[in-house]
């Protein structure tokens, strides 16, 4: 891996997130990351963030189709967004989705609270949201063990007010005012934060964190290969790492080379980049001049043993299958995870994956000491029978499932009692045991 030096990287991570009216999740649901006293994998999953802090840097999360699993990662991708999404005026939308099978929770506020650790210091972050603008918003960190306010954004006659504690925050009225004028109401205190020059130590820490180390959610259908060889490009340190993982997988790659290659473009695809506000001014300057753009283009070497010895060829990403391509972007995802101690998250992970490389995938992250968090949901149920003994910690495993209100539960295998005389996990699933399975009628 690359070298960490050069490199400003707090240790930070995830203790909980709570929410509620959001999506699927009507009541308040708590989703946590603190280590139960069990000694299990400790020296692999645990990480001690502060005296007597235990938090744990793999969850995975169970549950039927449309149950609310896809529904807890949006949460979580809805504050990444949230945090430093830059509205165009102040009628644009928040993001916010409220329950809608109930006659009361659309008219009502989504809710989240989100507690994490920087360094050893725990921050308390608190929204209060609607689709159309933020009710409050609040800051606090611990200096103890009660939290110490940092600042409280509210909504007074339609405008945001921002209130900074002094005991906490130095900062002066010119410098508030200018944030307060910057903060609209559809938008965080973060974003108008982030588009003036002031410091303010103790709430950048915070920021730094949120907009730095939170990555964006993988789904099944996120281009993650294109990610991969990017990356792989900027990253001579990522290629070896992807180059060892898959030769430990048996992939029968021997390498895999990524060059800046320019490409011409069709001039109804010049016009319509030329046209696109979003296309940055110094592409627009290269693709006037050159009618071209340059593209990271990959190619995968294969070596085989046959009749005439040892050959290699040469292949593109379209002659490899969508697993191995698959494979490569969310290995190159946690790769960067682990570099940059940020949390991840990925949606079905087993999606066109072999489930043994699933749980090679996460043997590997694992085995790399790092504050990184990983966060992943899952339909592949053996999983459940690493745990315990194997890979997996009891703590680790949370369920989704749909209630007859057509909200989501969210709840810790560790609320069971009686694991140790289950021999079975896995079966013990599938029987129903835990619920969150598919409600199949005959």
């Amino acid at each position: 891996m690359q070298s960490q030096n050069n490199l400003k990287i707090f240790r930070v991570m995830i203790q909980e997130l709570k929410f509620k009216n959001f999506k699927s999740f009507k009541d308040e649901v708590t989703l946590s990351f603190e280590a139960t006293k069990d000694q299990t994998f400790e020296e692999y999953h645990v990480v001690e963030v502060a005296p007597n802090v235990r938090l744990l840097r793999f969850a995975m999360v169970y549950g039927a189709n449309a149950s609310g699993k896809s529904n807890l990662l949006d949460a979580i991708e809805f504050l990444h967004n949230f945090f430093f999404d830059k509205p165009e005026d102040i009628e644009e939308r928040t993001g916010a989705a409220p329950f809608k099978l109930d006659t009361a929770t659309p008219n009502e506020p989504s809710e989240f609270s989100l507690k994490f650790y920087v360094g050893e210091t725990k921050y308390w972050y608190e929204l209060k949201i609607t689709p159309k603008q933020v009710i409050s918003e609040k800051l606090s960190y611990y200096p103890s063990v009660q939290p110490k306010k940092l600042f409280e954004r509210t909504l007074e006659n339609g405008q945001s007010v921002i209130n900074f504690n002094p005991a906490t925050v130095k900062i002066s009225p010119a410098a508030k005012e200018e944030i307060s004028l910057k903060c609209l109401p559809n938008m965080s205190f973060f974003a108008a934060k982030n588009q003036v020059n002031i410091a303010i130590e103790k709430i950048d820490v915070a920021k730094d964190w949120l907009r730095n180390n939170i990555m964006p959610m993988v789904m099944p259908s996120s281009s993650m290969f294109e990610y991969a060889s990017n990356k792989m490009y900027e990253d001579s340190a990522l290629k070896s790492y992807l180059l060892d993982f898959i030769h430990e997988a048996d992939f029968n790659i021997s390498d895999v080379r990524s060059d800046k290659v320019s490409k011409a473009l069709p001039k109804k695809i010049i016009n319509m980049l030329l046209e696109d506000e979003r296309t940055p001014d110094e592409m627009k300057e290269e693709i006037k001049t050159k009618q071209s753009i340059n593209t990271i283009q990959t190619v995968f070497e294969h070596t085989v043993h046959n009749e005439r010895g040892v050959e290699r060829y040469l292949m593109n990403p379209e002659s490899q299958s969508v697993g191995t391509k698959r494979t490569f972007g969310i290995e190159a995802a946690i790769y960067d995870a682990l570099e940059t101690q940020s949390f991840l998250f990925i949606d079905e992970i087993e999606a066109s994956l072999h489930p043994e490389l699933v749980e090679f995938m996460i043997q590997r992250f694992l085995s790399t000491k790092s504050h990184a968090q990983l966060l992943v949901t899952t339909h592949y149920d053996p999983l459940l029978n690493t745990v315990g003994d194997d890979l997996i910690r009891r703590d680790s495993v949370w369920f989704t499932e749909k209630k007859e209100s057509g909200s989501t539960d969210l709840y810790s295998l560790v609320e069971y009692k009686g694991l140790n005389r289950i021999a079975s996990l896995q079966k013990a699933y599938r029987n129903g045991v835990f619920g969150a399975l598919p409600n199949i009628k005959a």
